[in-house]
């Protein structure tokens, strides 16, 4: 069955946390994704809180695959800035293989960032975002018409 946003923003920690684990690191991806931001999973605010963010701060990443790289698309009029290299490699979750979103080398307000993400369903990857070596948040990004 596969996923949508909706039920990621519905789903508790333990079972995004599952899932994420669960899951396959799937194709390095190509191309612009809508992001969704996921904090206080399982909860009525998730979604409210999604929104608020998808509008003011932070609307999704554009990947380039061939480059290894992609630009996150944020503030209201979606800029494409704080570039982080893509790769394969070990999530700091379960090692086990993941791509790699690495901020360290790229980004001066953002260094201290890593996201991993998996593929869940066609076009949809769920992630988490690392503040230094601490599991911060879950995201979403789906590319459309996948």
């Amino acid at each position: 069955m596969p996923y949508t946003v909706p039920q990621l923003l519905a789903m508790s920690q333990k079972e995004l946390d599952d899932l994420f684990s669960a899951s396959e690191p799937g194709d390095i991806p190509d191309g612009p994704a809508n992001g969704t931001a996921i904090i206080a999973p399982g909860t009525t605010y998730s979604a409210e809180i999604a929104e608020f963010i998808n509008h003011f701060a932070w609307q999704g990443k554009t990947f380039d695959a061939a480059s290894g790289t992609l630009r996150n698309r944020i503030l209201p009029l979606g800029i494409n800035a704080i570039i982080a290299k893509v790769y394969k490699g070990t999530s700091w979750f379960d090692k086990k293989d993941c791509i790699v979103l690495d901020y360290s080398e790229t980004s001066l307000v953002a260094h201290w960032i890593r996201d991993e993400i998996r593929i869940i369903s066609p076009g949809l990857y769920l992630g988490i975002v690392y503040w230094k070596n601490s599991k911060l948040i879950n995201f979403a990004v789906q590319f459309p018409g996948q």
